[in-house]
């Protein structure tokens, strides 16, 4: 009887441990009892993105308005490291969250929107393919769209594929070689 007792107190008590961090248990494991604990967090850093830092700002705020399951956030140390050239904009992309972007002076030249192109780029780190439909409402149709188009945010598909790809706050250690494409270049033109 006692030791049933203090079997029933020891639960209660991690129970209630558990609760304050967080975490409620129930029969199908271990849940976040607050949705916000399972969001990934990505910084990035546009340090050395130039005059296109703004855009790279404005596309992560994008981002942010238009997904659940994954935040960019500017800061260091940084996941993702976007930088200004004179070529053609991409992503050089080493895992789902983690990459190398180029902000390329090619495409602007051309008439290209610049915080499409930003918001675009970025889809490549959140683990988009580009898509070239032409169609200006797909962001990730990139540079098939005319460079009159302005929409520099994602449609509900390629939102639903970045939180389906980033559901339930996967880390770098959680993720396999089905959901962390790594190594894999995108340019926004071959020109």
């Amino acid at each position: 009887m006692r030791r049933r007792q203090v079997l029933r107190l020891a639960a209660g008590v991690l129970a209630a441990a558990l609760s304050i961090a967080g975490v409620q248990s129930g029969a199908s494991g271990v849940a976040f009892a607050d949705p916000a604990v399972a969001v990934r967090t990505v910084y990035y850093d546009a340090s050395r993105a130039g005059e296109f830092t703004t855009n790279f700002t404005q596309a992560a705020a994008i981002w942010n308005s238009s997904v659940s399951n994954v935040r960019l956030v500017a800061g260091t140390p940084a996941s993702v490291t976007i930088y200004v050239d004179n070529g053609w904009p991409r992503a050089y992309v080493q895992g789902l969250g983690r990459g190398r972007v180029y902000m390329g002076w090619q495409a602007v030249n051309q008439g290209h929107d610049r915080t499409r192109i930003a918001t675009h780029e970025l889809g490549h780190i959140l683990g988009l393919p580009d898509r070239r439909t032409g169609l200006c409402s797909d962001l990730m149709s990139g540079s098939s769209a005319p460079t009159s188009c302005r929409n520099a945010y994602p449609s509900a598909a390629e939102a639903t594929q970045v939180d389906a790809l980033f559901a339930n706050g996967l880390a770098p250690a959680q993720l396999t070689a089905d959901t962390a494409p790594t190594g894999t270049a995108h340019v926004w033109s071959n020109g």
